[in-house]
């Protein structure tokens, strides 16, 4: 009994310590430094990637190098090395019967969950689609082939290939490839299998890591021959997010250098500060992942950290997810709430959630900068990861100042359609020589001079 007795006290003082780590993470308008909240960001924005002149980059380097010079037995070698799985050359794609096999062992619930999930983002996708040709002005034709890298734990990821595959069936794109490390008893967990399966991807690959992407890049063409592909998107690991950035450009397409996950939630003291408290623990339980709420009423905000308290007692990964809201997560108090677009606008956030009552959708329209916006109380992040339409592969680290959610029209090229008559040249033939040879490209003015017998 006094064993269980001082159990129970060391349990009740770790909570009490709980609540007073967390007490830093709330800020009053009076005590707010935007270059705190910058840098903040900053640091979120750093961890995808190992820095320059770090040495994982040069091992990162060492990798792709050696899968562009030694194709597949490097491959293997890899595999073997960071994912304790010795593979066969034929043993690097899962061949059809396995696929099928885990589709046909699949819960059946799940499996109704998943077909309607698919039903949803084909449906959002097909309605976004804009990739229509223009006769004589512009032509957009789907990319040929492209990769999925989909990350590798025991629990299985499959609305990764969802929310990347199914943007790109809609496109018209006609080869994909997947990859996956064999962390699953070696080999990629049944339940993605099945949704590949049940997508019709036939082309999957128990690979990952830096040596996935370098494979999917370069093509390896030795017993076992995977062909280069056009683009590669899909979530990762710092080693799968810095490979990506190394080879995209004239190698290869990428969708973007994806961070941790992010949340922004506007509120106000119409919203429920439980219901805030969990959606803010949703993306710091990834540890890193950033949560940040901001308002124009302080005993909400006092509210929503005392929901923090609370409930993150319950969680398996409390102490982790602790430290992930300390580093990266702020309940923010500002004067109104001018200020808090104008903040959430300047943070540009990967999920965007205001709930505010009757005045949320009018909010949401001041909203210039975010991956995805979530209005109302009964519209948390989950929605849109799993269900809604839109895909969750989203800008993040501030992107969504430029860059956009991934969609069907990713995944097509536009190609201008130049075609002139003798007419149309001989009338601006002039106006094209004088720029030419205003930029001292005399070659640029005899091709249109030549055609004009001059």
């Amino acid at each position: 009994m006094r064993l269980e007795r001082i159990l129970m006290e060391i349990s009740l003082d770790k909570k009490e310590n709980m609540s007073h780590d967390l007490d830093q993470i709330l800020i009053s308008h009076e005590n707010f430094d935007g270059h705190e909240l910058g840098k903040l960001q900053g640091n979120i924005i750093a961890e995808p990637i190992f820095g320059y002149d770090s040495k994982e980059r040069n091992d990162v380097l060492k990798i792709i190098n050696g899968i562009v010079i030694n194709k597949d037995s490097a491959l293997i070698e890899y595999t073997k090395r960071f994912d304790k799985v010795e593979l066969t050359p034929d043993q690097i794609q899962i061949n059809g019967k396995e696929l099928k096999e885990a589709h046909s062992k699949l819960d059946k619930k799940l499996l109704g969950s998943i077909k309607q999930a698919i039903k949803n983002v084909e449906k959002y996708q097909q309605e976004i689609f804009v990739g229509k040709s223009i006769p004589g002005k512009v032509k957009y034709t789907p990319i040929e082939r492209i990769g999925i890298c989909v990350p590798g734990a025991s629990a299985p990821l499959p609305s990764t290939v969802i929310m990347t595959a199914v943007p790109a069936q809609v496109a018209g794109v006609k080869e994909i490839a997947v990859v996956s490390p064999p962390r699953y008893n070696g080999s990629i967990h049944p339940v993605t299998l099945a949704v590949c399966h049940e997508l019709e991807l036939t082309e999957v690959y128990r690979i990952g890591g830096a040596q996935a992407v370098a494979t999917l890049a370069y093509g390896i063409y030795g017993e076992a021959k995977i062909p280069i592909v056009d683009k590669i998107v899909g979530p990762g690991n710092k080693w799968v997010q810095t490979a990506k950035q190394i080879v995209s450009g004239m190698t290869v397409g990428i969708d973007s250098i994806a961070g941790p996950s992010e949340v922004l939630i506007i509120a106000n003291d119409k919203a429920n500060p439980a219901w805030v408290a969990a959606d803010m623990l949703s993306q710091a339980e990834h540890a890193p992942g950033s949560a940040i709420t901001l308002t124009d009423s302080m005993p909400f905000a006092q509210n929503v950290l005392k929901e923090l308290t609370k409930q993150i007692e319950q969680l398996d990964r409390a102490d982790s997810t602790i430290e992930c809201l300390k580093k990266y997560g702020r309940i923010i108090e500002l004067a109104n709430m001018d200020d808090v677009v104008h903040w959430a606008n300047k943070l540009a956030t990967e999920h965007l959630e205001i709930q505010c009552g009757d005045e949320s959708r009018e909010i949401a329209d001041k909203i210039k900068n975010a991956g995805a916006i979530f209005i109302g109380d009964y519209s948390p992040v989950a929605v849109g990861d799993y269900w809604a339409g839109p895909s969750h592969t989203l800008p993040t680290g501030r992107s969504a100042r430029f860059a956009s959610a991934l969609s069907a029209n990713d995944f097509v090229k536009a190609t201008s359609i130049i075609e002139y008559s003798k007419d149309q040249l001989a009338e601006s033939s002039d106006d094209i020589i004088r720029l030419a040879m205003t930029e001292g490209l005399d070659a640029h003015a005899k091709s249109v001079t030549i055609r004009q017998g001059k």
